[in-house]
């Protein structure tokens, strides 16, 4: 029976990959798991997945050169995500193993966190409910509403999409600025980034992390929102300049802010943003619902099925590269 190896730590495998994923992956393979309650090294996972054909790797999990170069016998690397920027794709496109990526099942889950944010931030929730806990008395202020704000989207892809139908069904106005997307949604206006950034109360920023967006959100950026205007990000760290985010909130230029992502481990707000009294920071839980994480396990599990059956998974990265699937027949130049 074909062998693979399944890198999530312990204590993150029901929540990360979940019992249903694991018993179908049971049923078609011999599967080993991560013992730890932590990341392996390199050097750790090489040893634990020696023998096997398949590594599934956690969301975490780094695919450098190092570790293509110690497995001979791997012939895929089948990401539990939609992020392979820690996988040396190169490096395993030179020793003949196959990278996978799961699609994108958190779409909905991102884009209901997004609302919730700015429900939260609008109305002051997560403040009242902190000061009852703390049996104190909490002073009502005045909160805002959704229908007639314009929200401002900082990219166009599948979760912006969502959330633009959704903020449309609250009676928000909608802008987007994505220089690389056509808007074909007439209630959808286009507009460009320094537009966006002035006209928007609320500057949600779904775009993705490259080295084009890298601190897109900093000194500059903050500077031109509008006076009492919310940011709220559910992309990534790297988008955004911590420091200049704290300068803005504490100088009150910005209202507040909602983070589901930030710099420390595992996409995790700064600990010195998630302290500030004007955040709302949430640890990297936007797709963390029982059917965002299945659709991504369950399909990691349909990919390494279909290897095993002689077929080229959807979801493949570097196909032509793939000579060591020839084991599996599968012809390593199909897409």
């Amino acid at each position: 029976m074909n062998k693979v190896f399944v890198s999530h730590p312990r204590h993150m495998l029901e929540h990360y990959f979940g019992a249903r994923a694991a018993d179908a992956l049971n049923a078609i393979a011999d599967v080993t798991f991560n013992a730890e309650c932590r990341e392996l090294t390199t050097a750790e996972l090489a040893a634990a997945a020696s023998d096997a054909d398949v590594i599934i790797g956690y969301r975490q999990t780094p695919a450098p050169r190092a570790l293509f170069a110690a497995l001979p016998k791997l012939a895929a690397f089948v990401r539990c995500a939609v992020d392979i920027r820690t996988v040396d794709v190169d490096a395993a496109s030179e020793h003949g193993v196959l990278v996978t990526q799961a699609s994108a099942g958190f779409v909905a889950s991102v884009a209901e966190w997004t609302i919730g944010a700015m429900l939260d931030l609008a109305r002051s929730t997560t403040l009242y409910a902190e000061a009852y806990h703390q049996r104190g008395a909490p002073v009502p202020r005045m909160g805002r509403e959704l229908r007639g704000a314009t929200l401002g989207v900082i990219g166009y892809g599948q979760i912006s999409r969502y959330l633009c139908d959704l903020a449309l069904a609250f009676g928000m106005r909608v802008i987007v600025s994505d220089p690389y997307a056509k808007i074909e949604d007439r209630r959808v206006h286009p507009c460009d980034f320094d537009t966006l950034l002035a006209d928007a109360d609320f500057v949600v920023c779904l775009a993705p992390a490259n080295a084009q967006t890298h601190n897109l959100m900093n000194a500059n950026a903050f500077a031109a929102m509008k006076p009492g205007a919310y940011f709220v990000n559910a992309a990534r760290g790297e988008l955004v300049d911590d420091a200049a985010l704290l300068a803005a909130l504490d100088s009150g230029h910005l209202a507040g802010c909602a983070l589901d992502v930030g710099r420390a481990p595992d996409q995790m707000p700064s600990p010195a943003l998630a302290l500030h009294p004007r955040v709302i920071a949430t640890p990297h839980v936007g797709g963390l619902t029982p059917a965002a994480i299945e659709h991504q396990s369950l399909e990691t599990v349909a990919q390494t099925d279909a290897l095993f059956h002689g077929r080229m998974p959807q979801g493949a990265v570097n196909a032509p590269h793939a000579t060591r699937l020839a084991r599996f027949d599968v012809p390593a130049h199909t897409q």
